[in-house]
């Protein structure tokens, strides 16, 4: 497996090749994130893996500096799954000199997670489409448990007539139903053991709905309770249109549920897809 850290070693090591898989992370690699690589290499017949910690996309008291960077263990697993490329860039390469021009996202991005992340979306958004720029890959392979950011990221590659497509993957659990991230880490024993019930309230609301209830606020707010009550510091649970993320209309059979709360010092973000009667 190859690294290359500079932009034009990238380009000048792509150049002719054929059809080529982006994955976009920012390191500390789980199986989450192997399980992107799998699919781009199902996609296309090279895998480039982007470790990058994005200044942009933390907002003030966020964990930018805390944020675990385990360069070494990555490149070991992503090799191990056959990854082809590590495109591993320092701020200098994607940001060398301050970023005066963004990508300003539409207003869904100020909801949700916007809204407790001020300003989080654009950062993701400039930096994923400079990564584009950078790699110009074919396919981009991105997990559903940042559902908000894969909405954001396809309506960015729709308005720019971006030349690739967007493969959404499906969120790894681990065998207690927690969805895996990089922060899982800072959770301790006992917050881990207690870490499965933000899955556990969001499959409750997805099978009260698919029973035919579309109370959504009663629904959330019973929810809300139940995390509250074993200690959870919720910021929201919410049911919302799949296409536009924003309130179903009344007619509307595709929807997701979408949660994130903190647990002790560790926030958890999870969805789950619902195809309402």
């Amino acid at each position: 497996m190859e690294v290359i850290r500079t932009i034009s070693d990238l380009r000048a090591r792509l150049s002719g090749e054929p059809r080529v898989a982006l994955v976009p992370t920012m390191g500390n690699i789980h199986e989450g994130h192997l399980s992107l690589v799998h699919i781009g290499h199902a996609q296309a017949p090279l895998v480039v893996t982007s470790i990058f910690v994005n200044r942009l996309q933390f907002g003030q008291g966020e964990d930018f500096d805390h944020y675990p960077r385990t360069f070494a263990d990555d490149c070991e697993k992503l090799a191990a799954a056959g990854n082809h490329i590590v495109f591993h860039p320092d701020e200098t390469q994607l940001y060398p000199e301050p970023q005066v021009f963004v990508v300003e996202p539409p207003p869904i991005a100020n909801k949700l997670e916007g809204r407790f992340r001020p300003g989080h979306f654009r950062g993701m958004a400039t930096v994923v489409l400079k990564l584009f720029n950078a790699v110009q890959p074919q396919i981009a392979v991105f997990g559903k448990k940042d559902y908000q950011q894969i909405s954001i990221v396809r309506h960015m590659v729709d308005q720019f007539a971006l030349p690739l497509s967007i493969v959404r993957a499906e969120t790894v659990r681990a065998p207690d139903g927690l969805a895996l991230s990089s922060r899982n880490r800072f959770l301790c024993e006992v917050e881990r053991a207690e870490a499965p019930r933000l899955h556990r309230a969001l499959a409750r609301v997805k099978e009260q709905v698919e029973a035919g209830d579309l109370n959504f606020e009663a629904i959330e707010f019973g929810a809300d309770t139940e995390l509250a009550r074993h200690g959870w510091h919720i910021d929201y649970v919410v049911v919302r249109s799949r296409r536009t993320l924003m309130q179903p209309e009344d007619d509307e059979k595709e929807l997701v549920v979408l949660g994130a709360a903190k647990l002790g010092a560790t926030r958890l973000i999870d969805n789950l897809e619902i195809l309402a009667p």
